[in-house]
């Protein structure tokens, strides 16, 4: 890993909206976008919307593959 890089442990298990949205450095109309497109999963207990830890690594997982990313590879 290069000093340039950031790393954030996600360290809950769910994470209300306005929180994974500034995880993801998404604005509101985005983040909700995301969600009603399915590329973004989370649950509801009782009328509180949550999302899991593993949605949020899986949105980014799914960025870097739509961006053809591959980090940990030599050129």
């Amino acid at each position: 890993m290069n000093d340039t890089a950031v790393v954030i442990e996600l360290t809950k298990y769910l994470y209300r909206v306005p929180e994974a949205m500034k995880l993801l450095s998404l604005s509101r109309s985005t983040f909700y976008e995301q969600m009603r497109a399915g590329r973004i999963k989370f649950v509801k207990q009782g009328s509180a919307t949550l999302i899991p830890a593993s949605a949020i690594r899986a949105y980014v997982a799914l960025l870097e593959q739509e961006a053809g990313v591959h980090y940990g590879e030599t050129a």
